[in-house]
């Protein structure tokens, strides 16, 4: 089957154009179909998403690693189907691209409201039209820059909210600050689930000042890691999780299935990362 047959018969069926740079409002996108029908976008060169026709199936690990901390953290019954019940949960990402992991939640708990932040204007209005992402208000885009939209928001508004915002192959500065910290715990409810995509580049000590930063403001700290990643042997996303209540114990079980041979790591690593670590910002 041919890149364009392929193409015409993908769910994304008004999918832009393939294999060239699109003009967005921060630089240009690029958009790559798979032979599985998935579609990849690239953001100034970078991988930002990657969208399975299941929505539910999700290629980025990290990706995966959160939707199971997330499912334990809102419930899930005893045939590991989540618990979807009442009003839903309330979910705030900050960051968008082509809105993966909202997508899968929302095919999994249709309840959820969910809200995206995403800086690019342009790329916000073309991932609309290229992919078969929910309408508000199961699931809304909001253009604004990530910081300003967390310290707008008002105080217990969220169930879980996700950090997942990136400036090249890092993320903003400003992000990673204690300020920052302490308006996500500020817009959680009482024992909501912070979660964040770190990029630690090895011998920056990125990732412990990131849980040193975190461990100032939340009572309980997590990291999910391949092991090369958690010694800082190696470049890797790895996800941290933060909640002022203990973090779901079922989260280490099912990251045993992944395909990547992950953990969430022991307390006392997570504490050595703490004090090897410093708090960053104000």
């Amino acid at each position: 089957m041919s890149r364009r047959e392929r193409a015409r018969h993908a769910p994304f069926e008004h999918l832009g154009p393939l294999d060239v740079h699109i003009p967005i409002s921060t630089g240009t996108a690029r958009l790559t179909l798979e032979n599985d029908g998935s579609v990849l976008l690239d953001v100034n060169g970078v991988p930002s998403s990657h969208l399975h026709p299941d929505p539910e199936h999700l290629v980025f690990e990290y990706m995966r690693w959160m939707l199971i901390a997330i499912d334990q953290h809102l419930g899930i019954d005893a045939d590991a189907t989540p618990r979807d019940t009442g009003s839903g949960a309330q979910l705030a990402h900050l960051g968008g691209g082509g809105c993966s992991l909202p997508r899968a939640i929302a095919a999994r708990r249709p309840r959820s409201r969910q809200i995206v932040v995403e800086l690019d204007e342009l790329l916000a209005d073309s991932v609309r039209g290229w992919f078969d992402l929910p309408r508000s208000p199961q699931l809304r885009l909001r253009i604004e820059d990530a910081l300003s939209a967390l310290v707008s928001w008002r105080d217990d508004r969220f169930d879980v909210l996700v950090r997942d915002v990136f400036s090249g192959s890092l993320t903003p500065p400003e992000l990673i600050t204690r300020s920052a910290a302490e308006h996500s715990a500020r817009v959680l409810k009482p024992g909501g689930l912070y979660l964040a995509n770190c990029a630690a580049p090895p011998g920056t000590g990125l990732m412990a000042d990131e849980v040193a930063t975190l461990s100032a403001v939340f009572a309980h700290v997590g990291v999910i890691a391949e092991p090369a990643h958690l010694s800082g042997k190696r470049r890797g996303n790895c996800v941290l999780l933060a909640s002022d209540r203990p973090l779901p114990e079922g989260i280490d079980r099912d990251l045993r299935s992944d395909a990547v041979s992950v953990r969430l790591a022991r307390s006392t690593q997570v504490q050595a990362l703490a004090r090897a670590g410093r708090v960053l910002g104000g």
